[in-house]
């Protein structure tokens, strides 16, 4: 799918990119690979955090006290930046909000007892919960009772040197509150958020303090427009809304300060910028009051620190707000998703890194993109030329006019002092229309180099952070971590020619998006804030890596071979100057540090002819690709004389003599051979058991000549047999007919009360001792004389049989001798056998000495499992 989609996409950028460098590259340079992969139950290292709340999205490191501060869902925590999981979280505040009384502080319902069990210290978590009053009245306007209305922590930051500023969506009417820092307690009074804090807990948000002033972006409430706001300020300001919106249905990403006037003579010229998405207006047609375009585009704004607002135009309005256009890769079908900055500090080497989702208008592609923008890049378009929307087409156009002095959108520094403009009050009424008029500059931003430096296929990356790392040699390295929507933190060095990714990490069990990402160079530490809680992942785990070549081959910034001790250290805490590395090549630097490990040692392997084996060799990095070798020159290649090579190892199937050998497997990585496995295979000849065989007739296994004699003395036999069989049937015959009657085989059913009886008459007529009653006589059983009745147990009990003269003998089965009724055999019903003759049982006769002889044939045999009566 990729394959035939892939090119399409790319040939949109010559007929509808916007004006700028070619982004165009092959997909497959920039479809990066994890080198290593680390699975939840591998981590190692980490340290979770998980408290009483959900959605542990807002994270604020203190790195001079070694502090964490995390916001949540209805609660704050002030967790150790050394160990987030040191437990010191669980001495839980019994105070709590009730709002319901003018937010004071009250008792929690809880023992009183408790509360001399607590530490004099106060505790580590505050309780910021919106009242069951608040929360009903958002559930009555409609709003999710079980996500939305309640107390999200957005915003929190420090306010001085003593407070912490926190704000909260509080049940959709925002509050915000000045937090004791030391003691990290509530106030008894709190400020109203609305102006601050988004009411929505889904709304995008970014927000500064800066120099105690409060810079923030979103959507404030249900109704207004998303603007950029500055308040505990002087001077508030925000953006202009009339004769068009400087900002459409924006979601903001990301916010800065850069200090470019620090150290310089051109005065006061620090700006913050803003990273958002919006609906695009100068792509089709429109109108000032609203776009009806619904495509979506990343842009960059900026306004100046010192800004003042305007004196009669554009008053508490920003008179320094200008927006330009971000792309990276595919324009018509990229979102960004984050973005954070690196040396800030100082202007000349700022620079942002964003990540960006691409995703086609038919959803069936979707990958991510990681761009890299200098801020000399985004000076010079800033200062470039504007858009302006012409009447006549209407449409948005470049303007071609003149360019009003000072320039529009420009700070105040000392130049502009020394002509008279102190302050953008001071700005004349025409430059401030044409701000109002054109806030969108004409030039996109491109990335450096006008290219993404990595495209990930089937990753969604929600959040970045970074920093520089300085290495042994002297070269300084960006490190981004990299977080994704499934729980996966993605380790990458940015190289010259583009991104390395070291590694990707499951860092959460379930999956869950990547909230937040913080990194303290102090500790040593990434903190990921996720909805389940808060993760402690170390930057670095050198000794994952075993030897020289795996150390190298890994290229990252924080490990070095250390030729001393014969292991990967971390670069913070070893002997920096004597360790090796090579970031940007990954495979020079071990050719004169012998490996002092053992080669692995060499597994038999011994098989029969014909049979399958598998050799199994683990490659622990993705980017290596497996080497079989046989007797350490022959390659092994997939599917050539019996052999499959596999991700898990080397199949060798139907195996041959000439399958016997030493397999050597080898992980070859970046021009490099590391030998991971040995095996010594034998394939021995084929010497099958021999099967056991059925009983064979007589005369099988003879010859032709003896197997005709046997045969014709088999039949001699059966011709014999059969005559006396008929010899005999007529003797019994003839006894028959001396006897005066003639008696057949009929098998007839006779009524009784309560059941049906079966009639069995004999062949050869009385038992000793019974007198002739003729064909029709009937006993005194009322059946006919010389009958076997068999009474099925299953029916209405019949008559019980008078007791037999004398107590039965058992038979050597366990069988009762001629009983009246048998005994229940393997859960089959009684069967009632009685001979009748004048309802008197007879003495044995020919039916049951053959009924006796049956029995004592079957004594050393296994009954039927489920034998019916039939069988009897």
């Amino acid at each position: 799918m990729w394959g035939r989609l892939w090119p399409l996409l790319m040939s949109f950028l010559t007929a509808t990119a916007v004006p700028g460098p070619s982004l165009r590259r092959p997909s497959r340079e920039l479809d990066a690979t994890p080198r290593m992969t680390i699975p939840y139950e591998e981590l190692s290292g980490t340290r979770h955090f998980k408290g009483p709340a959900q959605n542990y999205s807002t994270l604020l490191l203190e790195e001079a006290s070694a502090r964490l501060l995390v916001g949540a869902r209805g609660a704050l925590f002030s967790l150790s930046a050394h160990d987030i999981g040191d437990g010191a979280h669980k001495e839980v505040s019994p105070w709590h909000l009730d709002h319901s009384e003018g937010l004071q502080l009250h008792p929690a319902p809880w023992d009183l007892n408790f509360l001399e069990m607590l530490p004099a210290f106060q505790s580590p978590l505050i309780h910021w919960e919106a009242s069951p009053e608040m929360q009903s009245k958002c559930h009555q306007k409609g709003k999710n009772n079980q996500t939305e209305c309640f107390n999200h922590v957005r915003f929190l930051q420090r306010f001085n040197a003593t407070h912490l500023y926190a704000c909260g969506t509080h049940a959709f009417q925002p509050l915000c509150a000045a937090i004791d820092a030391e003691a990290f307690t509530l106030p008894t009074n709190f400020e109203e958020g609305k102006e601050k804090c988004p009411y929505d807990p889904a709304r995008g948000f970014t927000g500064l303090i800066i120099d105690g002033g409060l810079y923030t972006a979103t959507r404030y409430e249900f109704r207004s427009i998303p603007d950029i706001r500055r308040s505990r300020h002087p001077h508030s300001l925000r953006t202009e809304e009339a004769p068009m919106h400087w900002l459409n249905d924006a979601e903001f990403i990301f916010s800065i300060l850069v200090r470019e006037s620090k150290a310089s003579a051109v005065g006061d010229d620090d700006k913050i910028y803003y990273f958002f998405t919006e609906r695009a207006t100068e792509e089709g047609s429109g109108s000032f009051a609203q776009s009806r375009s619904s495509h979506r585009v990343a842009r960059v704004a900026r306004v100046c620190k010192g800004d003042l607002g305007g004196r009669k135009i554009l008053q508490k309005k920003w008179t320094s707000f200008l927006k330009a256009r971000l792309i990276c890769h595919i324009p018509q079908y990229e979102t960004l998703r984050g973005v954070c900055s690196l040396d800030a500090d100082t202007s000349a080497r700022t620079h942002f890194y964003a990540a960006f989702t691409l995703t086609t208008q038919w959803k069936t592609l979707e990958a991510s993109a990681i761009c890299r923008y200098d801020l000399t890049e985004v000076q010079t378009i800033f200062a470039g030329p504007y858009m302006e929307y012409q009447d006549g087409a209407r449409r948005w156009g470049r303007y071609e006019g003149r360019v009003p002095e000072p320039r529009p959108g420009s700070c105040i520094t000392d130049l502009l002092r020394s002509q008279g403009y102190n302050s953008s009050q001071d700005l004349p009424s025409l430059v401030l229309d044409f701000v109002k008029l054109h806030p969108l500059m004409a030039r996109p931003v491109v990335p450096t180099r006008g290219r993404p430096l990595l495209l990930k296929r089937s990753v969604r990356y929600t959040h970045l952070t970074g920093t520089p790392v300085t290495t042994p040699a002297g070269p300084t390295y960006d490190l981004l971590f990299l977080g994704t929507a499934d729980g996966w933190i993605h380790k990458a060095v940015v190289l010259g020619s583009g991104m390395h990714i070291i590694e990707e990490t499951q860092v959460f069990k379930e999956p869950q998006s990547v909230e937040n990402l913080v990194i303290s160079p102090m500790q040593h530490s990434l903190y990921i804030g996720a909805s389940s809680g808060v993760i402690q992942l170390p930057l670095s785990s050198c000794s994952r890596y075993r030897s020289c070549y795996d150390c190298i081959l890994a290229r990252d910034p924080y490990c070095g071979w250390d030729p001393s001790t014969h292991a990967c250290m971390e670069t913070t805490i070893a002997n920096r100057t004597a360790l090796i590395q090579d970031i940007e090549r990954g495979n020079r630097g071990c050719e004169s540090n012998r490996d002092t490990r053992p080669p692995p040692p060499t597994k038999t392997r011994s098989v029969l002819r014909g049979d399958d084996v598998l050799l199994p060799c683990d490659q622990p990095s993705n980017l290596a690709r497996a080497l079989w070798l046989l007797n350490g020159s022959m390659g092994l290649s997939d599917g050539q004389n019996g052999y499959r090579v596999g991700v898990d190892g080397l199949l060798v199937t139907d195996t041959q003599p000439e399958h016997s050998g030493n397999y050597g497997c080898y992980a070859e990585e970046n021009g490099l051979r590391t030998l991971l496995a040995s095996y010594s295979l034998t394939v021995r000849p084929a010497t099958p058991a021999p099967a056991p065989q059925a009983p064979a007739m007589p005369g099988a296994q003879l010859a032709p000549d003896v197997r005709l004699l046997y045969l014709l003395a088999i039949a001699v036999l059966g011709g014999l047999c059969l005559i006396l069989a008929s010899s005999l049937l007529y003797v019994a015959c003839l006894r028959g007919g001396r006897r005066g009657h003639r008696r057949k085989y009929s098998l007839g059913r006779a009524s009784r009360a309560g059941g049906s009886a079966v009639q069995l008459q004999t062949v050869s007529g009385q038992c000793p001792g019974e007198e002739d009653e003729g064909d029709d006589g009937e006993g005194a059983g009322g059946l006919e004389g010389g009958c076997l009745q068999i009474i099925p147990g299953e029916g209405a009990p019949a008559p019980p049989p008078p007791p037999p003269p004398l107590p039965p003998a058992e038979l050597t089965n366990g069988l009762v001798a001629l009983p009246s009724r048998l005994r229940r055999m393997n859960g089959n019903s009684y069967v009632l056998l009685r001979q009748s003759n004048n309802g008197v049982p007879a003495g044995p006769c020919s039916f049951a000495e053959e009924l006796s002889r049956i029995l004592e044939k079957r004594k050393h045999t296994q009954l039927v499992e489920h034998l019916d009566e039939s069988s009897v």
